[in-house]
């Protein structure tokens, strides 16, 4: 083979993957323990059979944003969507404490997950504005969706006009009520799931596709 053909061919690849579309780096976003690592891991698994991170029921288990790349997600016609999870913090006001003290957490480690739980929460709302190209919003459905709601989260979104998909956990629980969350945002699909039992994620893998794609 000549040297202007290969060089040709080299060219030809190096363009096509500038044409490339990018691949869409989604956040999982939402309140502490709605549930976010359960689904991150859920989705990972369920397409690579890794996972994410642990979990705990301690609130702010997770500190810092944690991503798996190149998740591909299809359906049973051959639509699919590959992208980047990006499992974030539970976002809040105010992180005190004293909320790790009432698990059996030392003073002196309540302090430093407390302090490391509020740099996490500002890193995600970082990414957010910088590297996020769609949102997952996980609320938990035993719960008033306006309790749980973060507004300058919801306005990041909105002024980025990011693609976002609601999710309301936990419907495995007895007094959960996904109706108030659909009630909530009506503007945006809500999809109804239990993280933990994976009741539903193929409906939530469908929109996936739909709107990350």
């Amino acid at each position: 083979m000549s040297f202007l053909i290969r060089t040709k061919q080299k060219f030809s690849r190096f363009f096509k993957g500038l044409m490339k579309k990018k691949q869409m780096r989604v956040g999982i976003y939402g309140p502490p323990n709605a549930g976010k690592t359960t689904l991150s891991n859920r989705i990972v698994r369920d397409w690579t059979g890794d996972a994410v991170g642990p979990v705990s029921e301690i609130p702010h288990e997770t500190r810092r944003a944690r991503r798996k790349e190149g998740v591909t997600i299809s359906d049973e016609t051959g639509n699919s969507v590959t992208i980047d999870i990006v499992d974030t913090p539970g976002v809040t006001t105010k992180i005190d404490y004293k909320e790790f003290l009432e698990y059996g957490i030392e003073a002196d480690e309540a302090i430093v997950r407390a302090r490391e739980a509020t740099e996490g929460v500002a890193e995600a709302m970082h990414w957010l504005r910088e590297d996020i190209d769609g949102v997952i919003y996980m609320l938990d459905s035993t719960q008033d969706p306006f309790v749980q709601v973060n507004i300058m989260l919801i306005g990041i979104i909105e002024s980025r006009d990011l693609p976002v998909i609601i999710v309301a956990n936990k419907t495995d629980l007895p007094d959960a009520a996904p109706s108030r969350i659909k009630s909530a945002f009506p503007q945006h699909p809500v999809i109804s799931i239990s993280g933990l039992e994976g009741t539903n994620v193929e409906e939530l893998y469908d929109k996936m596709i739909e709107y990350f794609g």
